[in-house]
Parts: structure tokens; C-alpha cells; sequence
């Protein structure tokens, strides 16, 4: 699968490099004072300097859960998330802590919502069966 590339805003590069590289662990790339690249899990992510565009996103209800509406993720091994879901214990306001959605049923997945410094929302899945990433 090739990789995805996403830019997003963010309000100060250094809380980026911190909370990217230093709590998720993703190496830097490129860089310039206006922007940064990370190593988002084989993901290319880009950190543009723009205050103005950071905010507070809208909700939606999901699971009888408010899930922000604009987000992004991945979907990873159950062991990484697991990994992270303690590494993030204690270190992040947690939007939708870590649970598994769907249980017993097609789609069974574990998930966990979180925001940056910026406020960007991320959600991290997991699926034990990856052949279920789909089902209805």
C-alpha cells in the first residue's frame, strides 16, 4: 500500500516536534521555520505553521460518543496500539478513550481519540482480524 501524505496546521513547530516526535516517536524529515515532516508510521505528515487555522473542530455522535469530524489516523497492529494506548495514558487528554467498537460483531476494532497542541484530532485503531478493516 503506498504511503499517504497529509499537511495539516499546527500553532507552535516546536510543541509539534514534541508531541510528534517526541510522544509518537515519529523521526523528523525536511524542515524549514514554516513547516515539518514527520515519519508518521511509513506515513509522510507535514506540520505548516498556521495559527489561524487551528481550532476547534465539529462533533458528531458515533456510538454514543461526540467523534470530531474532521481527524486523521491510522490503523495499526492491535500490539502497537495497545503500545500506544499506554504511552498515551497520562500524557494526553483522551477525546474517546481506548475501547473496542463493534464488539463480537463484523468490524470489531479498538480504538482511542486524541488532539496535538494544535488541537488536529487523531484517531489510532486497531483490528485483530485486518481482513475485517471493511465489513458491514
Amino acid at each position: 500500500m503506498p504511503p499517504f501524505h497529509l499537511a495539516f496546521p499546527v500553532h507552535d513547530l516546536q510543541a509539534a516536534r514534541q508531541f510528534y516526535g517526541g510522544l509518537l516517536g515519529c523521526s523528523e524529515g525536511r524542515s524549514s521555520e514554516q513547516w515539518v515532516d514527520f515519519d508518521f508510521f511509513g506515513h509522510q505528515i507535514v506540520a505548516h505553521l498556521a495559527p489561524h487555522e487551528c481550532g476547534e473542530t465539529s462533533r458528531s455522535g458515533v456510538d454514543n460518543k461526540q467523534v470530531p469530524v474532521r481527524h486523521f489516523g491510522l490503523v495499526l497492529d492491535l500490539e502497537t496500539w495497545r503500545s500506544l494506548a499506554e504511552t498515551l495514558r497520562g500524557q494526553v487528554d483522551f477525546i474517546i478513550e481506548p475501547y473496542t467498537r463493534f464488539e463480537g460483531e463484523p468490524g470489531e476494532q479498538a480504538t482511542m481519540f486524541f488532539e496535538d497542541p494544535s488541537g488536529n484530532a487523531i484517531e489510532l485503531k486497531a483490528f485483530a482480524d485486518m481482513s475485517q478493516l471493511f465489513a458491514t
